[in-house]
């Protein structure tokens, strides 16, 4: 008789909304199981109950705060005691634009303790799990603005750019080990309307960039199945892509700086407050916190 295996999971961070419910969809169009983890009142008990409604899989979530290290431990403790893990997406993350010295000392710390310290320590103490199947997929979520530097945003591209040399050299250290390891790096999503209308004031390019979340979720799952280690969405996001790789930096770190600091005078709000933080998918403009 063929012994049983365990139902394997997908862990996706963030998934409360933009980018990290429509990464849950597009698992779960797949048959995949997925955990979904989240602030409180993020709606994520509605969500996984309408995922298991329509795509008659099992969907579970766990409410914590990343950037608390007891919350980080009591999530990790939760998918070890009960599931079987072969993904793990690390898709949460904030961050802003505002100068630097107006921005909260708390925010700054926030982006540091979730963009960095928990996509490094959820991956790190979930390896062992992960090596436990055939097969393991990681999928962290950078930045179009990780291969640059920008004025105005700062720390934001400081972070991403980690997670993209944490991804590539983690991708390199796990070959061969049956984990598969790749990065994303999305540009512009219009995930509702305020992010629409702060793209709208970083001019055409902007615009020109935009993406549609499901979109990019779709062809990042597609892409990390077909074992692509970095994944760059949308033909003017390549384009961008190529343009950062070859502009010289004093050339192109002013002109970034400059389509920024156009959407700050735009904008009506001039700071980022901590009490707004949120945790989700990274697209941030005119100085609110990310979804």
């Amino acid at each position: 008789m063929e012994k049983h295996r365990p139902e394997a999971f997908a862990l996706i961070t963030g998934a409360g909304r933009g980018l990290g419910r429509a990464f849950a969809t597009a698992l779960a169009k797949k048959g995949i199981n997925v955990l979904l983890t989240a602030l409180p009142g993020e709606g994520l008990d509605a969500f996984c109950t309408g995922l298991k409604a329509q795509y008659c899989i099992r969907a579970e979530y766990f409410e914590c705060n990343l950037t608390r290290e007891e919350d980080l431990s009591r999530l990790v403790r939760w998918v070890k005691e009960n599931f079987t893990l072969n993904i793990l997406i690390n898709n949460a993350g904030i961050g802003g634009t505002s100068e630097f010295e107006k921005v909260h000392a708390d925010f700054l710390n926030d982006m540091i303790l979730l963009n960095v310290r928990a996509t490094v320590m959820l991956t790190h103490q979930l390896l062992p799990l992960l090596r436990r199947s055939k097969a393991a997929w990681i999928l962290n979520v950078s930045s179009m603005a990780s291969f640059s530097p920008i004025g105005y945003k700062t720390a934001y591209p400081a972070s991403k750019a980690f997670v993209l040399h944490f991804s590539r050299g983690l991708y390199e250290e796990l070959r061969g080990s049956g984990i598969f390891v790749s990065v994303v790096h999305p540009g512009p999503m219009k995930t509702n309307s305020d992010v629409a209308m702060r793209i709208e004031k970083q001019g055409r390019l902007a615009r020109l960039s935009l993406v549609a979340p499901e979109v990019i979720a779709e062809k990042s799952i597609r892409q990390l199945f077909k074992k692509d280690s970095l994944i760059l969405i949308g033909w003017m996001n390549k384009i961008n892509w190529l343009l950062m790789k070859t502009i010289p930096i004093w050339i192109r770190l002013p002109l970034i700086t400059q389509i920024v600091k156009r959407e700050i005078s735009l904008s009506p709000v001039k700071t980022i407050n901590h009490e707004s933080i949120g945790y989700g998918s990274q697209q941030l403009a005119g100085g609110q916190c990310d979804r």
